[in-house]
C-alpha cells in the first residue's frame, strides 16, 4: 500500500475550492512548518556545541538555572508532551478505521513532539551556558506554533465539531499552552533585556555554586534532574571507584545549615512568646512555632502526596478497562465498518479511552507520575525534618549554655535528660515530619479506596473494607506491645554489657583465680532473661508482619464470599482484579496508620518535654563582665577564636622572650584602689533554693598577685570562685571586675588579652574528647615555646611520651582514658596556657602528689603565672604553700573568717595562725611517707599497660575487614572494588546454620509454601471469574450454583491455609532469628573467657565490648526483621514475574534488559549506600560527645567566655551528621525513583504483551495486578540487601573472634588423679625454664633455673620488662612455657588441667580488682567457705573493725570497680582473697605498689605471721620490701643474675641489688 500524506483512498483530499484553509489535510501540513523550522535552526547550534562563547563566569557543575520562570516552563514543556502524546495516540486510532493510511492524522504529532522535546533541550543549554541571545529562535518557534494551533482550531470551530469530541480538546489544550510558554519567553525577555535590548542586565550565581566544597546539589538542578535525582549518579557511580567520605559529599548548602534554621525557628518561637507572655499560666507552643518556621515546604510534600495518592487509583481502574475491553473483544467479534470519509473521523474520549492499548500507556504514565510525586513527596519531608532537627539541635545547645548552674547540681536537669533531649527527643520530632503528611493523606486514600469498591462490587465491598478497619487495632495494640518489650531488653541487656564489662576488666584475675565460669554463668543467666523478652519482641514482630500479610486475604475473601452469595450476576474478572489491587492499595495506609499514631503521641511528649526544658531557669546576665556576653549568633559566623592576635607581630620575637624572662620585681605596696582585678561587696549568693550558701561576703583580689582560699571542706571555698564567675544567684551585693590598669608595661598590654575571660580549673577536671594538645590550648593560638613551658611546669611531657600519638592522642569518650592525676595536670595546663589577666585554680593539687604538687607550685604558678603578672586565685588544702601568697581569704561556713597577708594573720588572729602550723606539721609528716608512695609512676605504668596493645589493633581491625581467604591476595585496586561490591554470602550461610539446619529448611518450605498458595489463591480467583462468564444455556441453575459453592469453598480454603502459613512463616523467621543470636552470643562469651591472656593484652578493650553490644544487638534485633522482609519481597517478585510469564511468555524476552538494568542499579546502590550508612553512623557520635561534654564542663566554658567557639563548633559537627543524613536519604530517593520506573516498564511491557497474545481476560487481570505489586517491592528488595549487607557485618566480626585459638583447658592428668591436698608442702622447682607470650614472638625467660624450698619467702626483682611478672605468671601457664618445667611438690605442672592448677595456688595482683556484689562474693564467689574463715581472712587484713561499721556486715554493697573503697582498702581486700584460699603458695605481684607506707607495714607483718609456714613469692616494685625475705632473685632481661640470700647480696659492693637498695633509700 503506498503512503500519501493525506491518505490516498479520498479523492477530495487535495481539494481547495472550498478555499485553502477549509482542508483539513492543508492545516495538518501547516502545522508541520513550525516545528521543522525549530530542528533546522537548533540542530547545528546542538552539535556543533557552544565554541568559545561560553559564559565568563567559571562556577560549578553548570547548574546555574537563573531565567525567570523556570519551572514554570519546565511543568508547561511536560504537559504539552504529555498532551503531544495523547495527539499522537488519537491519531493513529483514528487511523486504524480509515481504509488507508492517513499520515496528516499523527505525522505532525510526532513531530510536534520531537520538537518540544528539543526545545527543553536546547533551553537549557542556553540557560547553563549563559548564552541569553539564543532564545530568539525559541521565541520565534512559540509564536509561529501559537498561530498555526489557531488557525487549525477556528476552523474545528466552523466546522462545527462538538465540544466531546477528543480532536477539539487537543488542540483548544494546545492553543492555550503555547500562549503561555510564549507568555514565559516574553517574560524572561522583558525581565533581563535580554535579545533585543542592548545592555542585558547582570546577575551573579548564588553563593552555593560559587562554593566548590557545596556538592548537595538538589536545590540548584533542573525540574527532570530533581525528580529522577540525576546529579546523584555522579556521587554513587565514584562510589564504586572510592569509598564515599566526608569529603566527597561536601557541605551543606546555606539553606539547609542549623544556623539558618535556627534564627528561623528561634523567631517564630519568640513571637510564640510574645503572645503567651500577657497570660501566664499558657506556654508558648512550639508546635505553632515549628508550623510558621516549617509549615510551607509540609504543605507542598502533602500536595505531592495527595496527587501521588489519587494517581495511584489510575491502576486498578486501567486493570478494570483493559480486562472489561478483552471481554467485550472476544464477545463481540464482528467489528464497525470502517470510516469513509476522513473529514468525519472524528473520535470520542469515550471511544478513545475504550481502546486497551491507550489503557496500557496511560497505566504507564500514570505510574511514571505517582511514583515520581511520591518520591518528591517523601524527599521534601526529609529535606524538612533534617532543616528541623538542626534548629532544634540548635535551640537545645544555646539553652545548655545558657542553663542556670543550680538547675544542673540540683538535680532538676539531669545530664541524663539532656543527652535524651539531644538522642532522642529530636530524632521523634524528625520522624514525626516524615511521616507526617501520612496523617493527612491516609484518610482521602481510605475513603476514595472505599468509593471505588462499592462502585466495583456494592455492598460487599463494604464488608472486606470493614474487616479492614475493625482489624487495624490489633496492629496499634501490637505496636505499642513492640515498644515495651523493645524497652525492657535493653534494661537487660545494659545489665549483660555491665557484667560483661567487668569480667574482661577483671580478666586476668578471674583466669588466676579459676573463676571465669562462676562470672560466665552470672552473664549467661542475665542473657536468659533478656533473650525471654527478645522473645516477646519477635512475638510481636512476626504477629505484625503476619496480620500486614493476612488482612488483605481476609478481607478480599470476605468480600468475594458475600458478592458471591447475594448478588445474582456473576463475578466478572475486570472487577475481581480491579477490587483486588484495590485492596492492595488499601492495606499499606491501615497499616502505616498504627505507625503513624504512635510517632504522633511520642511527639507531643517530645514537645512537652522540649518546652519545659526551653523554658527553665537561666544564668542571670552578667554585664558586668564585660562586652562579650551580647556576642550574637551573627559574629559567631565570621570569628573562630576569641582572640587571634595573641602575640604581637610587630615586635621581635626577642623583646617578648626577654619581657618572658625578666625575674618579677615586685614591690609590696598597700593596695590602692586601682590595684584590685575583683571586689565583692555585701555578697549573699545562693544555689537557687533561696537560702544563701554564702553570707555576708566583703572580700578583694589584688591585681597581679597571687591569692589563697584556705578552710575545711565544704566551706564554700569552691562556691566562692563559681560566685565571683557569676554561675551562683545573687541574692543581694555586688561582684565588681576592675578593668584592665592603665600603668602596666607596654608589652603587656600589646599582647591583647581577652580582658573578661577567666582562666578556670575546676576541681573535677574536665576534657574535651579531642587531642591533648587541643585540650591544653583550648582554641588560643598555638605558640610552641609557651606549650613547652606550660606542659613542662605541670610535668605532663613523661605522660604524653607514653601516648601513642604524643600530644596528638585523642583522650575521652573515644580516646584513651587517663588516669585522675593525668586529668588534673591538663586542666591546670589549660588554664596556665590561656592568655587571660585572671586564673582561678580550684584545688588544683587533690589528686597529685608530693612531688608533682611542688612541681606545679614552683614551675607554674610562682615562676610562669607571676613572671605573666597575672591575678591568681588558688583554692587549696595544702597548707604548707601559704608562705608563697600575697593575700589570704579564710573562709568557715560560707564565711569569710580572715583577710589579708600572711602578717597580718599571724599578728591578728594567732590562735588561726597556730591552728594552721599544727595542720601544716602534720602534712609534713604525711609528706614523708607519700615520697615512697611514688604515685605518679603508678600512674604512668598502668597508662603503659593501656598503651602497649595499641600496635596490634591495628591489625586485629585488619582482620576484621578482610575475609580470611582474600588475605593472600594482593591489595591491588581491583580486589578492593570486588570485595566492595559482593555480598558477603558466606558470613549470610554461616549466620542461617547457627540457627540449625532444622529451622532453617523449616524457614525456607514454609515461606516458598506460602508464597505458592498465595498465588493459587489469585490464580483460583482468575480461573473462577473467567469460567463464570463463558455464557451457558439458562436450564442449569442448579448446575451452576454447585459450581458456585465448589468455586467459593475452595477458595475460601485456600485462603484460611495461606493466613495460617502466614502466621507460621513470620514466626519461624523470628525464631530461627533468636536461636541463632543466642547460639552467637553463647558461643563469642565462651571463647572469649577461654582465650589466651595475651589476647586481652593485644586487643582494646573497647573493641571486645563492641563485639557484645552493637553487633550484638544487631544480630538480636535487626536482622531477623531484614532478612524476613529481604525474602518477603523476594519472593513475591518472584512470584509475580512467574504468573506474568505463565499468561504472556512473550513477556520473558522483554525481562532481560530490564533484568540487566535492575542488576546494575542495586549493584552501584549498595556500596554507597553502605559508605553514607557508615557515614551517618560515625559523624552522629561526636555530635551527641558534643552536647554532654559541653553540659559536663559548662562552668569552665562560662568562666573562659569561650561559648561562642563552642556553638561553632555544634553548628559544624550537626551540619556534617545532617549532610551525611541527607546524602543517604537522597541516594534512597535515587534507587526508589529507579526501581520505580523499571517497575513502570515492567507494567506496561505486560500489559502490551498480554493485549498482543490475547489469552484469557481473567489470566491479563491476573498478570497486571502481579505487574503492580512488583512496582511496590523492587525497592524494598534493594533496600533490604543493602540492609542486610551492613547487618551481616556484625556477624562477620562475632566470628572473627570465634576463630581464635583458646587456651588448652585439658591436662594429661586426670582431675582425679591429683591428690586432694597438693600441693601440701610447696616446694618448687624451676628447671631451665623458657617462656614466650605467643610462639611468634620472643622468649621473654630464657634458662631460668631455681629451687625454692618449702615455706621459704622469696623476693624477685629487677627493672621494669625483666621478666619478672611473666615469671610469676608461668606459675600459672598463663604465658606459652615451650621448654624446660616447673614442678611443685613433684608433680609437673604442665601436665595438669588448667583450672585445677589454678584453683590451687594464689596470687595477689599488682592492681586491687574488685567486683560489683557484696564483700562475701568478693571474697569467695564460689561460695565454699564459712563465715568465720571468711572474718578470720578480712581480720589478717586488717580490715574486720571497717566491714563490721558497714550496713550488712560481709554483705555490704561493692560498687562497680570498687569505687566506694580507697585504693589501699581494696588491696587489703584482695590480700584477704588469697588468705580465704587456703593454699601453701602465695605470689604477690608488686602488690604494695599502690599502698601508704603504713598499710605496707602491715601487710608485711601478716605476711611474716600469718603465712609463716607457706612458700611466698614476692615481686618487688620497692626493693625494700624484700630484704627481709629468705632468698633475693634479681632478674634481667629474662635470664638470672644473682641468686642469694639478701645479706649476702648486699655484701656485694658492685652488685646489682646493692645498687638498687641505695637508689631506694
Amino acid at each position: 500500500m503506498r503512503l500519501a500524506f493525506c491518505g490516498n483512498d479520498n479523492t477530495s483530499a487535495y481539494n481547495i475550492t472550498a478555499g485553502v484553509l477549509r482542508n483539513v489535510c492543508f492545516v495538518d501540513a501547516l502545522n508541520l512548518v513550525p516545528h521543522v523550522f525549530l530542528l533546522f535552526i537548533t540542530f547545528p547550534i546542538l552539535f556543533i556545541g557552544w565554541g568559545s562563547q561560553s559564559s565568563k563566569v567559571q562556577i560549578h557543575h553548570n547548574t546555574w538555572l537563573h531565567f525567570p520562570g523556570h519551572n514554570l516552563r519546565w511543568i508547561l514543556t511536560f504537559t504539552l508532551l504529555f498532551v503531544h502524546v495523547c495527539e499522537i495516540a488519537e491519531g493513529i486510532v483514528s487511523d486504524t478505521q480509515m481504509k488507508s493510511r492517513h499520515l496528516h492524522l499523527f505525522l505532525p504529532a510526532i513531530i510536534g513532539f520531537v520538537a518540544a522535546t528539543v526545545s527543553i533541550v536546547y533551553y537549557h543549554n542556553i540557560e547553563t551556558s549563559n548564552f541569553p541571545k539564543l532564545l530568539l529562535a525559541l521565541f520565534l518557534y512559540w509564536i509561529m506554533a501559537f498561530v498555526t494551533k489557531t488557525i487549525k482550531l477556528v476552523r474545528y470551530c466552523q466546522d462545527g465539531v462538538p465540544f466531546s469530541q477528543l480532536r477539539f480538546c487537543i488542540t483548544g489544550i494546545m492553543v492555550i499552552l503555547y500562549g503561555l510558554l510564549m507568555a514565559v519567553e516574553i517574560n524572561v525577555i522583558r525581565v533581563r533585556k535580554y535579545v533585543f535590548f542592548t545592555n542585558p542586565q547582570k546577575v551573579k550565581p548564588p553563593e552555593d555554586l560559587q562554593d566548590l566544597g557545596v556538592r548537595f546539589l538538589q536545590p540548584f538542578v533542573n525540574l527532570l534532574s530533581k525528580a529522577t535525582y540525576w546529579w546523584m549518579n555522579t556521587l554513587i557511580i565514584s562510589a564504586h571507584k572510592k569509598p564515599v567520605d566526608l569529603k566527597a559529599i561536601g557541605k551543606l548548602p546555606i539553606a539547609m545549615r542549623a544556623l539558618t534554621n535556627y534564627v528561623c525557628l528561634k523567631e517564630a518561637y519568640e513571637e510564640q512568646k510574645k503572645k503567651v507572655a500577657d497570660q501566664p499560666n499558657r506556654s508558648p507552643s512550639i508546635w505553632l512555632a515549628m508550623y510558621s518556621a516549617f509549615g510551607r515546604p509540609i504543605l507542598l510534600s502533602s500536595t505531592f502526596r495527595y496527587l501521588a495518592d489519587l494517581l495511584g487509583f489510575a491502576g486498578p481502574l486501567c486493570i478494570s478497562g483493559i480486562v472489561q475491553g478483552f471481554q467485550d473483544t472476544t464477545n463481540n467479534t464482528n467489528t464497525t465498518e470502517k470510516m469513509q470519509d476522513p473529514s468525519n473521523s472524528y473520535l470520542s474520549s469515550e471511544a478513545f479511552l475504550r481502546n486497551v492499548y491507550v489503557l496500557a500507556v496511560l497505566l504507564f504514565l500514570a505510574l511514571i507520575l505517582q511514583r515520581t510525586f511520591l518520591q518528591a513527596s517523601y524527599y521534601v519531608t526529609t529535606e524538612t525534618g533534617i532543616n528541623l532537627r538542626g534548629a532544634l539541635l540548635a535551640m537545645i545547645y544555646n539553652k545548655i549554655l545558657r542553663l542556670s548552674t543550680s538547675n544542673l547540681s540540683m538535680g532538676e536537669m539531669t545530664l541524663g535528660q539532656i543527652n535524651n533531649l539531644v538522642a532522642i527527643e529530636t530524632n521523634q520530632l524528625m520522624w514525626f515530619l516524615f511521616l507526617c503528611p501520612n496523617l493527612w493523606a491516609m484518610p482521602v486514600q481510605i475513603i476514595m479506596g472505599v468509593i471505588l469498591l462499592y462502585n466495583l462490587l456494592g455492598v460487599s465491598a463494604l464488608v472486606g473494607a470493614a474487616v479492614i478497619v475493625l482489624l487495624a487495632p490489633i496492629q496499634y495494640f501490637i505496636a505499642t506491645k513492640l515498644a515495651e518489650a523493645q524497652k525492657s531488653t535493653l534494661d537487660y541487656s545494659t545489665e549483660r554489657l555491665k557484667k560483661t564489662n567487668e569480667i574482661l576488666k577483671g580478666i586476668k584475675l578471674l583466669k588466676l583465680y579459676a573463676w571465669e565460669h562462676i562470672f560466665c554463668t552470672s552473664v549467661e543467666e542475665t542473657r536468659m532473661k533478656e533473650l525471654t523478652s527478645l522473645k516477646t519482641f519477635a512475638l510481636h514482630t512476626s504477629l505484625s508482619i503476619f496480620m500486614n500479610a493476612a488482612i488483605p486475604i481476609a478481607a478480599v475473601l470476605a468480600t468475594f464470599v458475600t458478592y458471591a452469595y447475594t448478588n445474582d450476576k456473576p463475578l466478572q474478572p475486570a472487577q475481581a482484579f480491579a477490587s483486588l489491587s484495590l485492596f492492595h492499595i488499601l492495606v499499606t495506609p491501615l497499616f502505616l496508620l498504627s505507625t503513624v499514631v504512635r510517632f504522633a503521641v511520642k511527639a507531643i511528649v517530645s514537645v512537652q518535654k522540649l518546652n519545659e526544658f526551653l523554658l527553665s531557669d537561666e544564668i542571670g546576665d552578667d554585664s558586668w563582665r564585660g562586652g562579650e556576653s551580647s556576642l550574637t549568633y551573627e559574629s559567631c559566623k565570621k570569628h573562630t577564636g576569641l582572640h587571634t592576635k595573641a602575640i604581637n607581630r610587630r615586635q621581635p620575637l626577642r623583646y617578648q622572650l626577654e619581657s618572658y624572662e625578666q625575674p618579677s620585681r615586685r614591690q609590696t605596696r598597700p593596695l590602692e584602689i586601682d590595684d584590685i582585678a575583683i571586689k565583692v561587696t555585701n555578697g549573699y549568693f545562693s544555689w537557687g533554693s533561696g537560702l544563701a550558701t554564702l553570707s555576708n561576703i566583703n572580700i578583694r583580689i589584688p591585681t597581679g598577685q597571687m591569692t589563697m582560699i584556705v578552710g575545711q571542706v565544704g566551706c564554700g571555698k569552691s562556691s566562692l570562685l563559681l560566685a565571683i564567675l557569676g554561675e551562683m544567684q545573687t541574692l543581694e551585693g555586688k561582684v565588681h571586675w576592675s578593668n584592665v590598669n592603665e600603668t602596666e608595661p607596654s608589652f603587656e598590654v600589646s599582647r591583647s588579652r581577652n580582658r573578661y575571660s577567666v582562666a578556670y580549673a575546676a576541681q573535677k577536671p574536665w576534657l574535651l574528647n579531642a587531642t591533648v594538645e587541643e585540650n591544653i590550648i583550648f582554641g588560643s593560638p598555638f605558640n610552641k615555646q609557651r606549650y613547652k613551658a606550660v606542659t613542662d611546669a605541670c610535668s605532663l611531657q613523661p605522660d604524653i611520651d607514653l601516648l601513642p600519638f604524643g600530644d596528638q592522642t585523642e583522650i575521652g569518650e573515644r580516646g584513651i582514658n587517663l588516669s585522675g592525676g593525668q586529668r588534673q595536670r591538663i586542666c591546670v595546663a589549660r588554664a596556665l596556657y590561656q592568655n587571660t589577666n585572671i586564673v582561678f585554680l580550684d584545688d588544683p593539687f587533690s589528686a597529685l602528689d608530693i612531688h608533682l604538687s611542688d612541681h606545679l607550685m614552683q614551675e607554674g604558678i610562682l615562676k610562669f603565672l607571676q613572671e605573666d603578672k597575672r591575678t591568681l586565685v588558688l583554692v587549696t588544702h595544702k597548707l604548707q604553700y601559704l608562705p608563697h601568697a600575697d593575700w589570704i581569704i579564710a573562709m568557715k561556713d560560707g564565711m569569710v573568717l580572715r583577710e589579708g597577708t600572711l602578717k597580718d594573720i599571724q599578728t591578728k588572729d594567732t590562735e588561726l595562725y597556730e591552728h594552721w602550723k599544727t595542720l601544716m606539721n602534720r602534712q609534713d609528716q604525711e609528706l614523708e611517707k607519700d615520697m615512697e608512695a611514688d604515685q605518679t609512676t603508678l600512674e604512668r605504668k598502668t597508662l603503659r599497660r593501656a598503651m602497649y596493645p595499641r600496635e596490634s589493633k591495628a591489625q586485629l581491625e585488619d582482620e576484621d575487614e578482610e575475609e580470611e581467604e582474600e588475605e593472600d591476595e594482593d591489595d591491588n585496586m581491583s580486589t578492593v572494588l570486588r570485595l566492595r561490591t559482593k555480598m558477603p554470602w558466606k558470613t549470610c550461610w554461616r549466620y542461617l546454620t547457627s540457627g540449625g539446619f532444622f529451622l532453617l529448611f523449616l524457614m525456607i518450605f514454609s515461606k516458598l509454601l506460602k508464597h505458592s498458595v498465595i498465588v493459587a489463591i489469585d490464580y483460583w480467583l482468575a480461573t473462577w471469574t473467567s469460567m463464570d462468564n463463558a455464557n451457558e444455556p439458562g436450564n442449569m441453575d442448579d448446575a451452576k450454583s454447585t459450581k458456585k459453592t465448589y468455586h467459593v469453598a475452595v477458595f475460601s480454603i485456600l485462603s484460611g491455609a495461606g493466613i495460617v502459613l502466614c502466621l507460621i512463616t513470620s514466626l519461624t523467621v523470628e525464631w530461627m532469628g533468636l536461636t541463632a543470636a543466642k547460639n552467637l552470643h553463647h558461643n563469642l562469651l565462651n571463647k572469649i573467657i577461654l582465650g589466651p591472656i595475651r589476647f586481652f593484652d593485644t586487643t582494646p578493650l573497647g573493641l571486645i565490648l563492641n563485639r557484645f553490644s552493637a553487633d550484638t544487638n544487631i544480630i538480636d534485633q535487626h536482622i531477623p526483621p531484614t532478612l524476613e522482609s529481604l525474602t518477603r519481597s523476594t519472593l513475591l517478585c518472584l512470584s509475580a514475574i512467574g504468573m506474568i510469564s505463565y499468561a504472556t511468555p512473550w513477556f520473558l524476552v522483554a525481562l532481560v534488559p530490564l533484568g540487566i538494568a535492575f542488576y546494575f542499579i542495586q549493584k552501584y546502590f549498595r556500596v554507597a549506600s553502605k559508605d553514607l550508612q557508615e557515614l551517618d553512623d560515625s559523624t552522629q557520635l561526636p555530635l551527641l560527645c558534643h552536647f554532654s561534654e559541653t553540659a559536663e564542663g559548662l562552668t569552665t566554658i562560662r568562666a573562659f567566655r569561650h561559648e561562642a567557639r563552642f556553638k561553632q563548633r555544634m553548628l559544624e559537627l550537626t551540619d556534617t551528621n545532617n549532610i551525611a543524613y541527607l546524602f543517604l536519604s537522597a541516594a534512597n530517593r535515587w534507587l526508589e525513583v529507579r526501581t520505580d520506573y523499571l517497575g513502570a516498564c515492567i507494567v506496561l511491557t505486560a500489559a502490551v504483551t498480554s493485549i498482543t497474545e490475547e489469552p484469557n481476560s481473567g489470566f491479563v487481570g491476573l498478570g497486571l495486578l502481579y505487574a503492580l505489586t512488583i512496582t511496590n517491592y523492587l525497592n524494598w528488595v534493594v533496600r533490604n540487601l543493602a540492609d542486610l549487607e551492613v547487618q551481616m557485618g556484625a556477624v562477620k566480626k562475632v566470628h572473627s573472634f570465634l576463630n581464635m585459638e583458646s587456651e588448652n583447658y585439658e591436662g594429661y592428668l586426670d582431675p582425679s588423679q591429683v591428690p586432694k591436698d597438693w600441693p601440701q608442702e610447696g616446694e618448687i622447682k624451676i628447671e631451665n625454664l623458657c617462656v614466650r607470650y605467643e610462639n611468634n614472638l620472643k622468649p621473654v625467660l630464657k634458662h631460668v633455673k631455681a629451687y625454692i624450698k618449702p615455706g621459704q619467702k622469696v623476693g624477685i626483682c629487677g627493672r621494669t620488662g625483666s621478666g619478672k611478672s611473666s615469671l610469676s605468671l608461668a606459675f600459672f601457664r598463663m604465658v606459652d612455657i615451650f621448654d624446660g618445667r616447673i614442678v611443685i611438690d613433684g608433680i609437673d605442672i604442665s601436665k595438669l588441667p588448667l583450672h585445677t592448677l589454678r584453683s590451687r595456688l594464689s596470687i595477689i595482683l599488682q592492681d586491687p580488682i574488685l567486683f560489683s556484689g557484696s564483700i562475701r562474693f568478693n571474697l569467695d564467689p564460689e561460695c565454699k567457705c564459712t563465715d568465720d574463715r571468711l572474718w578470720e581472712a578480712l581480720e589478717i587484713a586488717q580490715l574486720k573493725n571497717m566491714v563490721k561499721s558497714l550496713p550488712g556486715g560481709l554483705d555490704a554493697v561493692v560498687t562497680e570497680g570498687g569505687e566506694n573503697f580507697s585504693v589501699g582498702q581494696r588491696q587489703l581486700f584482695c590480700l584477704a582473697r588469697a588468705f580465704v584460699r587456703k593454699s601453701s603458695i602465695l605470689i604477690m605481684d608488686e602488690a604494695t605498689a599502690s599502698i601508704d607506707m603504713a598499710t605496707e607495714n602491715i601487710l608485711q607483718k601478716v605476711v611474716m605471721t600469718a603465712f609463716a609456714d607457706r612458700t611466698v613469692v614476692t615481686i618487688a616494685h620497692r626493693v625494700h620490701t624484700i630484704l627481709t625475705a629468705d632468698l633475693v632473685i634479681v632478674m634481667k632481661r629474662g635470664n638470672i643474675l644473682e641468686y642469694d640470700t639478701p645479706e649476702n647480696l648486699l655484701s656485694q659492693e658492685d652488685g646489682i641489688f646493692a645498687s638498687f637498695v641505695r637508689a631506694d633509700m
